[in-house]
């Protein structure tokens, strides 16, 4: 039990597993991190970052303050969340995708979604500040870790079309991967520099397509 600011104890036992259950405990937590941060992004869309409050995130995750500070030590702690909030989306939309579908495809069904993803659920005065943030020489440069998900998954997809014959092989699976991240940025990049002068996912759909069709092996016709 951990004291809130009024110094009454908070019960956290809500968010406990029994002993001998180290599985379903490790799943329970993964689930309550989610939660909280599915639930943050939601809010700091729908009443502004700074008019959220912790007390906000905690009751609609159905959490507790202990459950929050075992993952977070503040709410600003929390925007460096938006690369799980990405790689979450990423693996459902892998969990969903056709395994036969052309791997170019697939590059541009996750850019897609992915985007569509961002306009329904992050600010983009939010998302702006997060990407520039990382070009900063110092701070969390959690969007740019080579171990997320979404460098392995893109690779991977690449790879495999290389395999199959879809994909160039004149570059590297490495230097494709980073082309393919380059252009998703771009397109991010252009977006919140504009102003929300035009709609993302409409934008994403024209343009990514274009984009891939340098790396996509062409079939005699």
């Amino acid at each position: 039990m951990l004291p809130d600011k009024n110094g009454k104890k908070t019960d956290t036992s809500r968010d406990d597993i029994a002993p001998g259950a180290p599985a379903m405990q490790k799943k329970k937590k993964e689930s309550a991190k989610e939660r909280i941060i599915d639930k943050a992004w939601q809010l700091f869309r729908a009443k502004g970052y700074l008019e959220t409050t912790i007390e906000d995130i905690i009751s609609e995750s159905g959490t507790s303050r202990g459950t929050f500070y075992r993952y977070f030590n503040s709410k600003d702690s929390l925007l460096s969340s938006l690369s799980t909030l990405f790689d979450d989306n990423y693996r459902h939309l892998m969990e969903k995708m056709d395994p036969e579908l052309d791997s170019v495809d697939k590059l541009i069904s996750l850019c897609c979604d992915c985007h569509k993803m961002i306009s329904e659920r992050v600010d983009t005065e939010l998302l702006a500040f997060l990407y520039s943030s990382q070009v900063m020489p110092k701070g969390d440069k959690h969007l740019l870790d080579k171990n997320r998900y979404y460098y392995r998954i893109t690779q991977k997809i690449i790879e495999e079309g290389q395999r199959r014959g879809e994909i160039i092989d004149t570059l590297s699976s490495y230097d494709l991967a980073h082309y393919y991240i380059m252009c998703e940025r771009a397109i991010i990049y252009d977006f919140c520099i504009s102003s929300d002068e035009y709609d993302l996912v409409d934008y994403t759909n024209q343009t990514i397509p274009l984009l891939m069709a340098g790396i996509r092996v062409t079939r005699p016709s």
